[in-house]
């Protein structure tokens, strides 16, 4: 997959969600996060996604964060738990 973001241009191999079958898609990572383009499954039914809200322990009730899985092109592909916004 070729991504392209300010002008600079990524090429990433093709990766698929295990937990829903979807294609991750591309996103850049803030700078301060120390990654470049990492991809993440956008699937707000993905299984893994779905209640990930009640899997992060020490987190006030009302923040509303959430775990959508993602992989991180520059470590070979490593699989993550990207903390997100859970609506």
């Amino acid at each position: 997959m070729r991504h392209e973001y300010a002008g600079v241009v990524t090429e990433l191999e093709d990766h698929i969600c295990p937990h829903c079958n979807k294609p991750l898609e591309p996103w850049v990572a803030p700078p301060d996060t120390g990654w470049g383009v990492i991809l993440v499954c956008n699937n707000n039914q993905c299984p893994h996604y779905a209640n990930s809200d009640k899997d992060i322990i020490n987190k006030r009730d009302d923040s509303n964060l959430g775990c959508r899985y993602a992989e991180n092109p520059e470590n070979g592909y490593k699989p993550f738990n990207l903390i997100a916004l859970c609506r």
